[in-house]
């Protein structure tokens, strides 16, 4: 308990720190109209208030990753209870509060915008169709995991096939995703937000308080070791990085800070909506890494395979911390995660095509035309998951590399942001070179990739990072003649 008590003070105290850092190196001005301001259209561009902005932030951040990565990987050891923090505070929430703001003063720029403005447009067309199919693969995936969960741990019904039940919540699930996809953000978004945002926290801090009103043994690290001790003999460089990526640092996440822009209404609003709703997703991370460890030291899920099947765990961990009633609360509380995220999601790959094909978004026929041909992928690729053996595998395994890989294109995008306006720009460098070497390592080795063994991944991915470190400043510096970008 010792470790993760110490992985807790790391990340709060660590966020007070870094967090006071970020926002004085941004410098936020309270006089400058935000677009959610002068831009104004009751659509995409809707002025909210910095608490409700805060929790729709927080809500489409905080899928299922959260959750499932640190079921699986805690099982490299209690030395996750000082990764997880670390990386949020460094990484994860200096990438979505940099993200975010850079957004609110290009009035409201989606991600492929400020990649295309900042990195020019050769990368823009290799970013702008990796994170779409990314937003795609997001949608498919939070429409999978809450689905079966709400399936199997709420009515009680199988899972591993596509019957009757699993295609209604599917569909009911796909509806809602439509909804939030095409309506107004303050009409549905904004209103049923603070419903899942009280499910949420009580799922939350209940599996938090469940830790130490059960007693759950957790092991220290100073037992272990940095060993390698995951039952599987994976290597923590770079599986861990890839499985816990929503609790550390998520590409994904860049794209929803750049949504969440368009409703700033002052820029001082960026510390809290930004870069403390990414420490409260480190904290959802590190309370399910602490009960997984608890839950299979007590052997509560001797019979079940957490590298398999880790949303089993949930319901098991959820009823034996808070009983029936409360453990379906917190159940319901993981279901929301995945829902909240998927929405934006798809929301999001609508915004960034109809930017990359000049679609004009006021237009409804447009919008539903777009919408319907975005759904229509959806429904074909989450078949295709649900049906074959390895679907799910597949999704899953290509939607965590893709994830990390569009965390390496923001943080260089944020470096040369840094750089043009004489900022601190290895804040950037340096977690965006850690990234490159872990999604390159990761695709050399893993049977999705290229199939290296690790010795020469480990080699090739060394030389990728430094390329990566090259490029960013060798090209940021070329710019630093011509006038600062805003």
């Amino acid at each position: 308990m010792i470790t993760f008590i110490i992985g807790l003070v790391i990340l709060f105290v660590g966020a007070a720190i870094y967090g006071s850092i970020c926002e004085r190196v941004m410098n936020p001005n309270p006089a400058a109209q935000t677009a959610a301001i002068k831009l104004k259209d009751g659509v995409d561009y809707v002025p909210m208030n910095k608490w409700k902005n805060c929790l729709i932030e927080l809500l489409n951040i905080a899928g299922t990753g959260p959750v499932l990565g640190p079921i699986q990987g805690i099982l490299f050891g209690p030395i996750a209870f000082i990764t997880i923090p670390i990386g949020c505070v460094i990484g994860g929430a200096f990438h979505d509060y940099m993200s975010g703001m850079i957004s609110v003063r290009n009035n409201g720029e989606q991600m492929p915008a400020l990649v295309k403005r900042f990195l020019g447009g050769g990368v823009y067309k290799v970013y702008n169709v990796f994170v779409c199919l990314l937003m795609l693969l997001v949608g498919v995936v939070f429409i999978y995991t809450p689905g079966d969960l709400l399936v199997g741990q709420i009515i009680g019904e199988d899972v591993t096939t596509l019957n009757p039940t699993v295609i209604m919540v599917y569909g009911a699930i796909l509806f809602y995703y439509l909804l939030a996809t095409l309506l107004p953000i303050d009409k549905i978004i904004g209103r049923i937000y603070p419903i899942f945002g009280a499910i949420l926290l009580l799922s939350a801090v209940g599996i938090f308080c469940g830790l130490f009103i059960k007693g759950y043994p957790l092991l220290e690290v100073w037992d272990t070791g940095v060993a390698n001790v995951h039952p599987l003999g994976e290597h923590f460089i770079p599986i861990f990085f890839i499985t816990v990526a929503c609790g550390i640092t998520s590409g994904f996440h860049s794209t929803q800070a750049t949504i969440i822009a368009r409703s700033v209404t002052n820029e001082t609003h960026g510390r809290l909506v930004y870069y403390n709703t990414m420490i409260a997703e480190g904290f959802i991370a590190m309370s399910w890494a602490g009960a997984t460890m608890g839950a299979l030291h007590l052997a509560l899920a001797s019979e079940l395979d957490p590298v398999k099947i880790p949303a089993l765990l949930v319901g098991i961990i959820a009823k034996d911390m808070l009983g029936q009633v409360g453990g379906m609360v917190a159940v319901l509380g993981v279901i929301v995660l995945a829902i909240t995220s998927g929405d934006t999601a798809l929301r999001s790959l609508r915004l960034m095509l109809a930017d990359a094909l000049h679609i004009d978004n006021k237009k409804t026929v447009n919008v539903l035309t777009l919408a319907a041909c975005i759904f229509a992928v959806v429904a074909g690729v989450l078949y295709f998951a649900k049906t074959d053996a390895k679907g799910f595998a597949i999704l899953w395994r290509y939607f965590s590399w893709a994830n990390e890989t569009i965390a390496v294109f923001a943080f260089a995008m944020i470096a040369v942001y840094m750089m043009k306006n004489n900022m601190p720009y290895l804040m950037a460098v340096i977690p965006g070179t850690f990234y490159m070497y872990i999604v390159s390592c990761y695709i050399l080795n893993a049977k999705i990739g290229f199939g290296l063994n690790y010795t020469i991944s480990y080699i090739l991915a060394a030389v990728a990072a430094g390329l990566y470190v090259f490029s960013i400043i060798k090209y940021g510096k070329s710019l630093t003649s011509s006038r600062n970008l805003r």
